[in-house]
């Protein structure tokens, strides 16, 4: 027996859910993997200059001379995969997730080993389904050789590694074709119009004015998710492509809609200017343009003629409805509203630094003026989250939050996000039948309303209606794809599993948050707490464990007392599987 070594490019790849989908349909499931290896797998191998070591069931380990073959490859398959999954429901789709790694290997009769492998393996079961997870060593060799975008995960303590290693999330694409090829699978069109506000571009040499067309983009979909017979993606998700030269197609597979709405803005003295287009994803034609000329003293009619344009123009179907305005009241200063969109800005990057800015932006807004209902609503969520993030003073923040919604409210009961953030503040002081009606108000405003649906997932969950609540975060999730509250509602669904007692789910739904969002606290505990009902002790273990190291404050607050909006006997299930896992008092 003989054995080499040499430096490697390694890619290891499995299907997700692979159980699930061989208990639902194991000769259909096992047909179609034959199918995608013989017609895309093996074929990009081959194109890649890659050597396909074994396969596992539903898993790959592929060895390249090269990392950019390996990353070409990579990007190649989830490419092909999200074209064929495009057109079928989301519970028949079979998706990869793929590790890449470069190191020394040993090769052994055919087969390789050692820990360029094993780190390989362990990147793959970081990565989402369709997504791509690589080394900081494969980025340092890709960067600038191919147009590909690495998100940065930081450092993660891999199992079986000695070091932490500092991983990547492949969030770009590889133009190289000539096309443009989405990595991850597309996402189904809704039965209804669609569409994305994408951020105005500012074309003006002043880069303050780029508030001014994020503010007009904002208002713009505040307003077109008043209709019900439009699908608006949210504000969060849409603002995700701002400074990026994107297709429009590529959005509209991204983000599942059929229309897209970008356009520009130049401010020249007290005129501004704004053009716009409403575009077809699918096909890239121009469905409408107009361009607007106007003093900035007329910028929310200028806002009003856009909105009413836009929703006329994207379906027939709605020409009749009623011609519904914007309907909020603008703040008398220009200067409140700048501050207001400064402090949205700085929440969407949801971090404790960026939080505090928030605050500070918001509260100017109110000080400037103290009849825009926007500065109290705004401060409410940030005084509301700023608990989550320190873990302390959270009886403090509830009495703060639900002052501030109660006054957004107030001057402004038409605005439903001011009452989607009373529905939260109520909640969460253990008001769940104040909260729903609050939130069954924001969502008759705003049937689009992403935060709103999210909320009252939250309540219904928490109140004892698990499944409901599920469907309902599941509804947030497809309107916000991409919201800088997604590790949030993610955990939550984690949560709603486990108390509907199914943990395997949960365990599932957990992981993925932490996918995610690895440095997000809450998801380790709901992950201990279904391992631990499950039985898996030792797996158990290790994520109770980082529930305690990453935010001992946090974790003391939901475990050893009990949140308001969190019911004695839901506190005392998750305590039972906290305990299974190892936990003591």
């Amino acid at each position: 027996m003989t054995n080499t070594r040499r430096l490697a490019a390694i890619l290891v790849a499995d299907a997700a859910g692979y159980s699930r989908l061989i208990g639902a349909d194991e000769g259909g499931t096992l047909q179609s993997l034959r199918t995608i290896r013989e017609e895309l797998i093996d074929p990009t191998i081959a194109a890649h200059h890659g050597r396909l070591v074994k396969t596992t069931g539903d898993g790959l380990l592929i060895e390249f001379g090269s990392v950019v073959d390996g990353l070409r490859c990579a990007s190649a398959i989830q490419a092909g995969m999200a074209e064929r999954n495009a057109s079928l429901p989301q519970n028949e789709r079979i998706e990869f997730r793929i590790g890449l790694n470069v190191g020394d290997i040993v090769v052994e009769d055919g087969d390789i080993f050692g820990d360029g492998v094993n780190v390989a393996a362990r990147l793959e079961g970081l990565a989402e389904p369709g997504g791509i997870c690589v080394s900081a060593r494969v980025q340092e060799d890709a960067a600038g050789r191919l147009d590909l975008v690495f998100e940065d995960m930081g450092k993660q303590q891999l199992k079986n590694t000695a070091r932490p290693v500092r991983v990547y999330r492949v969030r770009g694409r590889e133009l190289a074709s000539g096309t443009i090829d989405a990595i991850q699978p597309a996402l189904t069109l809704p039965d209804k119009p669609s569409v994305a506000v994408l951020p105005f571009q500012n074309m003006s040499a002043d880069p303050e004015q780029e508030f001014f067309g994020d503010g007009i983009a904002e208002d713009v979909i505040t307003a077109l998710s008043r209709y019900p017979s439009l699908f608006v993606i949210a504000r969060n998700s849409s603002f995700t492509y701002k400074g990026r030269a994107v297709d429009v197609k590529q959005i509209g597979r991204e983000l599942g809609v059929r229309y897209v709405l970008e356009g520009s803005l130049r401010k020249s003295g007290n005129r501004i200017r704004v053009t716009t287009q409403l575009v077809e994803a699918g096909t890239g034609k121009h469905v409408w343009a107009e361009r607007y000329d106007r003093d900035l003293a007329d910028i929310f009619a200028l806002q009003d003629e856009i909105t009413e344009a836009v929703a006329i123009s994207v379906a027939p179907a709605i020409a009749d409805a009623e011609q519904q305005r914007a309907m909020r009241k603008p703040p008398e200063s220009l200067d409140a509203w700048a501050a207001y969109q400064r402090g949205l800005w700085h929440s969407s990057r949801a971090s404790t630094d960026d939080n505090a800015l928030t605050q500070k932006f918001f509260q100017r807004a109110v000080d400037l003026d103290p009849s825009f209902a926007g500065g109290y609503k705004g401060l409410a969520g940030a005084r509301g989250n700023a608990s989550d993030f320190h873990g302390r003073g959270l009886l403090e923040a509830l009495s703060a939050t639900l002052a501030l919604a109660r006054r957004a409210v107030a001057l402004d009961g038409a605005d439903a996000e001011a009452r989607s953030r009373l529905a939260g503040a109520l909640y969460r002081e253990g008001d769940y039948e104040g909260g729903l009606t609050e939130v069954e108000r924001a969502l008759t405003l705003s049937p689009n309303l992403a935060d709103a649906h999210a909320v009252r997932g939250a309540i219904l969950i928490f109140s004892g209606r698990p499944k409901d609540g599920l469907a309902a975060l599941e509804r947030s999730i497809r309107l916000d794809p991409r919201s800088p509250g997604l590790g949030g509602r993610l955990n939550q669904i984690a949560l709603g599993l486990y108390l509907c007692q199914e943990y395997a789910a949960a365990v599932e739904a957990a992981r993925h948050a932490i996918r995610s969002y690895p440095d997000y606290p809450l998801p380790y505990r709901w992950l201990a707490a279904a391992l631990g009902q499950l039985g898996r002790i030792e797996e158990a273990k290790e994520a109770l464990n980082k529930a305690m190291v990453i935010a001992p404050a946090g974790f003391d607050m939901y475990v050893r007392g009990r949140v308001p909006w969190m019911r004695p006997e839901d506190h005392g299930h998750m305590l039972e599987g906290l305990r299974k896992a190892g936990w003591r008092e």
